[in-house]
């Protein structure tokens, strides 16, 4: 069965930013990865986000990455669209990062705002526009001011629509007011890539997630999407409340940290980080499970 698509909704509606497993000495772990994406798939993602930030992008090798994607593809076959991160601060990489990943069976790009070089808005355009021209892949791009430095604004959202590749955005801005006039005309899918605003950001019109705690929740995502699409708001909203302390749980540090800590207690394959990224402390690790418990999370 294909991976649910429609020109509204083209990576579906629920999609979670997968972690990059790893062995006990800090080798990827293709294995569990392909046990980590079946596993969310069955669970009820559309698709998963690889090679993102929560996937520890920034420490793994271009030849990493397009192993992870491979086995990724080769795990969930055509159930589910598998999303490769290919954005960097540099156009050139980007465009590399891109082949590879088409090369390498993948059915979509999430390109980040390149970080750190804060580019103006003209030079977003040309970069977003110079690596979607360099696959047929279809592309979200990821706005996400608070790591990259620079917002996309509404302007440079409504000429990179006009791209026929250039399809969604998956929103970190944390702005109701910008995202509601992106939406309105841009004519760009819209996802949450900020789960405290999951909710909310359907209300204006996204028209799903891109999670971190769907490691955990995606049951309860997919229900709260499937509320709101059908005219059930009260239920979105009892779902949304329910969530608020696994929400709140997974990002008292940072989110790769607290997910593969999450994973290691339901499980699943994730194992350790790589520096810069250390584990939680053993008071984190507890109040995690805490959050967890109250947010109905079965450990």
């Amino acid at each position: 069965m294909a991976p649910t698509s429609t020109p509204q909704t083209p990576f579906g509606r629920v999609l979670t930013a997968m972690v990059t497993p790893f062995t006990a000495d800090g080798t990827l772990d293709l294995d569990g990865a392909q046990r980590l994406a079946a596993h969310l798939v069955d669970a009820g993602n559309d698709g998963l986000i690889i090679n993102g930030t929560t996937g520890e992008s920034p420490t793994t090798t271009d030849a990493e990455k397009a192993d992870l994607v491979r086995a990724v593809v080769e795990a969930v076959g055509d159930r589910a669209h598998v999303v490769a991160g290919a954005g960097t601060n540099s156009t050139h990489h980007s465009v590399e990062l891109a082949r590879a990943a088409e090369r390498a069976g993948a059915t979509g790009l999430l390109l980040v705002t390149p970080y750190y070089s804060k580019p103006p808005q003209e030079g977003l355009y040309q970069h977003f526009t110079t690596v979607a021209d360099a696959t047929g892949l279809p592309v979200m791009l990821y706005d996400i001011p608070g790591r990259t430095g620079v917002p996309i604004q509404t302007e440079t959202f409504a000429r990179l629509g006009e791209h026929p590749r250039i399809v969604a955005n998956k929103d970190a801005k944390g702005d109701l007011g910008r995202a509601s006039w992106a939406i309105a005309t841009t004519g760009l899918a819209w996802y949450s890539g900020d789960d405290m605003l999951n909710l909310p950001l359907l209300s204006v019109g996204a028209i799903g997630f891109v999670s971190v705690v769907g490691h955990v929740v995606t049951p309860e995502l997919r229900a709260m999407v499937d509320a709101v699409t059908g005219g059930d708001v009260a239920k979105a909203t009892e779902i949304h409340q329910k969530l608020l302390p696994v929400y709140t749980g997974m990002f008292r540090a940072q989110g790769v940290i607290t997910t593969k800590a999450a994973l290691s207690l339901l499980g699943l394959p994730g194992g350790p980080l790589r520096l810069p990224l250390v584990g939680l402390t053993e008071d984190e690790a507890e109040q995690l499970k805490r959050d967890l418990a109250a947010g109905g999370v079965q450990l």
